[in-house]
């Protein structure tokens, strides 16, 4: 009985591993551009992106100071946007844990959702790294 609990918490870990997607940087600007980000506001998108999740599918962050958590490659936050399994519905009405797959079309519906009311200044590591600063080159992509 143990070697099959084992190995279903190995195949659940490999399963989740194989759905997380870390894009190049062109890879995002191109997945963005299809999801009808403004070509004029990609190298924000992507800057976000770089500094909010690595460009990871799967990035979750640590617990922040008012108990929040933030979500995916965008790191949307469960305190206002997406669903907790806590039981609080979000603004996006999306389930956090599908912030976390290598499905991105909720994510950038969400994203666009948060964009639409408090534009880019809801990201605080767009404010901190890419408002005011050089943005990435996208012209090779």
């Amino acid at each position: 009985m143990r070697s099959l609990y084992c190995s279903l918490l190995a195949l659940m870990t490999l399963t989740s591993c194989a759905r997380a997607v870390v894009f190049t940087r062109c890879e995002l600007y191109h997945e963005l551009l299809q999801r009808d980000f403004p070509e004029d506001q990609l190298p924000d998108w992507v800057c976000l992106v770089e500094n909010e999740s690595a460009r990871n599918t799967s990035a979750l962050s640590p617990i922040n100071t008012n108990g929040s958590q933030d979500f995916g490659l965008f790191q949307i936050n469960n305190r206002y946007w997406c669903d907790s399994w806590n039981g609080t519905e979000g603004s996006c009405h999306v389930a956090c844990k599908d912030l976390l797959d290598d499905d991105i079309d909720d994510d950038c519906a969400c994203a666009h959702l948060i964009f639409s009311r408090q534009g880019f200044d809801a990201w605080h590591g767009w404010t901190k790294r890419c408002k005011g600063k050089p943005l990435p080159d996208l012209s090779h992509c």
